[in-house]
């Protein structure tokens, strides 16, 4: 049975920045960060200290959802913007544009938030740290 489905971003050494970033934007409570230095220690697999401050984990609750992020390790190839995108349905216009707008900041519109045939606010983005994004409006009844 699947319980539900989560984004999971990959950053580049900065997913401690992009945690702040987040909690911020989408009023998103931190249920914890783990870095690759807190695992136990590998002699197979040495760490240098910069990826040791590199996290490995970090899980945000939004709501009933999660969003988890974690950094690569240097040296691995990295491909902004390739590295998820991720869908938040809202049930709330004015709730819609606020968080639309907090995540625009520093990044690009792809399409602006406005009405569709399918949600009464719909809007993409790239993020500053080059995740896009979909906001969806979606009124219950």
């Amino acid at each position: 049975m699947i319980l539900g489905v989560h984004a999971y971003i990959r950053l580049n050494g900065n997913a401690n920045e992009a945690i702040r970033f987040y909690e911020n934007a989408l009023e998103a409570e931190n249920y914890g960060v783990q870095t690759y230095g807190e695992l136990p220690e590998n002699p197979h697999f040495p760490l240098t200290q910069e990826a040791k401050n590199r996290v490995i984990h970090a899980q945000l609750k939004i709501n009933n959802s999660f969003l988890m992020l974690s950094d690569i390790l240097p040296n691995q190839p990295y491909q902004p913007g390739s590295q998820v995108e991720v869908a938040i349905i809202l049930e709330d216009i004015e709730k819609s544009k606020e968080v639309y707008g907090k995540l625009l900041e520093g990044g690009e519109e792809i399409m602006p938030i406005q009405e569709t045939s399918w949600s009464p606010a719909y809007g993409q983005l790239k993020d500053k740290y080059g995740v896009t994004w979909q906001i969806s409006t979606i009124i219950i009844s």
